[in-house]
């Protein structure tokens, strides 16, 4: 499935410099063996297969980058682009930004997608790249929170809130290329929490909603690997 106009350069950021210190494991877990093989290789596969033609870039942390060679030598793997991360995401992504070129097409999209999430679907990306055609500053995918949630207060207290009025938010999220670069160049905040924030923060807030994907679940716990490999 073609995935925006063929006129538009279209970029993708993988950050997979995370260290997973969560999720318990000897390796982080875009590192974790799914299918035998690392959970990012099979997170880039999905979107090159996605978005046609994209140009990527792949965020690793400075100590994964010569283990990151040598793995792709092992599975015969195409690396994209590596760029060396930060000690956030915020400073990853800011990073990866920095390494397209300057004076790339000012109508670029640049889409920036966690390696955790291996499983992007075509009509995911179809759909964040329609809404930035029809205007708005940026595209989420989002599916509807399924448990009853509860608000926690500072003193303790907590008050049950209306589900119904809330999304869980997924990645890859979607804008145009100049707009994130400007974003990038403000100071960081603690609420910059994903690039959406970050381009909430620089008051660019129209940002479109699109149906996301259960199969775009993030890998967060040892057992989401089971679950995620019955999903391919």
């Amino acid at each position: 499935m073609a995935v925006g106009r063929a006129d538009i350069k279209i970029y993708a950021i993988i950050v997979a410099a995370g260290s997973g210190s969560r999720f318990g494991a000897q390796l982080p877990k875009q590192f974790c063996r799914m299918k035998g093989r690392p959970v990012v290789m099979t997170s880039i596969e999905r979107v090159r297969e996605a978005v046609p033609g994209v140009e990527l870039r792949l965020v690793l942390s400075e100590a994964f980058i010569d283990q990151w060679a040598e793995w792709c030598r092992e599975y015969g793997f195409a690396s994209p682009v590596v760029v060396g991360g930060g000690s956030t995401r915020w400073e990853s992504v800011r990073n990866a930004i920095e390494s397209i070129p300057v004076d790339a097409d000012r109508r670029a999209i640049v889409m920036v997608h966690d390696a955790a999430r291996p499983l992007l679907t075509p009509e995911v990306a179809t759909g964040l790249i329609a809404a930035l055609e029809q205007g708005y500053d940026g595209a989420v995918p989002c599916v509807p929170v399924v448990d009853s949630i509860r608000r926690v207060f500072p003193d303790g207290r907590s008050e049950a809130v209306d589900r119904s009025e809330y999304r869980a938010v997924q990645t890859p999220q979607a804008f145009r290329l100049e707009d994130l670069r400007e974003a990038y160049l403000r100071p960081f905040e603690p609420a910059m929490t994903d690039d959406a924030s970050v381009m909430e923060a620089a008051g660019r807030s129209d940002i479109a909603l699109v149906d996301g994907a259960d199969c775009l679940m993030k890998i967060t716990r040892p057992g989401d690997l089971d679950i995620v490999e019955r999903m391919l």
